[in-house]
């Protein structure tokens, strides 16, 4: 990549409900939203089981969840730096590191949600700051904590003139009704399970 003065770099971190791998992708959002690289991590069958043993209560719960946030934030930050060096990014160009973290459990209805992956370790680990728990934030707005897409939604695809709604089909799928009015709230909401039964029914078949 070209050394000259430039836009900042972000490089955004997201593993869902699949468990499959991290995807890791590097944006600029100045002058227009710019996708300039993406890498996939593989997820090891180990940490995949370990996440999906604390989905649910079990016996010794923090301990398990201290030592998978720290496996998991290896994890992330290996992802980082492999979409570094595979795509010859400057890392002197990135400003920030946005990491999701895993989803561990989410009960909006209580207002509480837990992601695991340590930041603190991915920015050691990288050199990069690292911001991360998103949901809580929201939460703490007032907010359930999910979707969070439609922010984004909103900054690249509002349009002046025209109604626009999108469907986000993840693990859960997600709507986001973008009103042409620029002072209309944007309205974004989860409706059900998405790919997650698309993949559990590929893994039992």
């Amino acid at each position: 990549m070209s050394t000259s003065i430039c836009a900042p770099i972000y490089i955004g971190l997201m593993s869902g409900t699949s468990l499959d791998s991290i995807d890791a992708v590097a944006v600029r959002f100045e002058p227009g939203f710019e996708l300039i690289a993406c890498h996939s991590e593989p997820i090891s069958s180990a940490i995949h089981s370990s996440t999906l043993a604390l989905f649910n209560p079990g016996d010794n719960e923090i301990e398990r969840l201290g030592r998978l946030d720290l496996e998991l934030a290896e994890l992330f930050a290996t992802a980082v730096d492999n979409l570094i060096r595979v795509n010859h990014l400057d890392r002197q160009q990135i400003a920030a590191i946005g990491s999701h973290g895993q989803t561990i459990r989410h009960r909006p209805e209580a207002n509480f949600t837990l992601q695991i992956g340590d930041p603190n370790l991915i920015a050691e680990r990288t050199g990069l700051t690292t911001i991360g728990d998103f949901r809580r934030r929201d939460m703490a707005a007032g907010g359930q904590g999910a979707p969070l897409v439609p922010a984004f939604h909103s900054a690249l695809f509002r349009h002046p003139e025209h109604n626009r709604v999108l469907v986000n089909i993840g693990g859960m799928a997600n709507l986001t009704i973008l009103e042409a009015a620029g002072d209309k709230p944007v309205l974004g909401y989860d409706t059900g399970p998405g790919n997650v039964l698309m993949d559990s029914w590929i893994k039992q078949h």
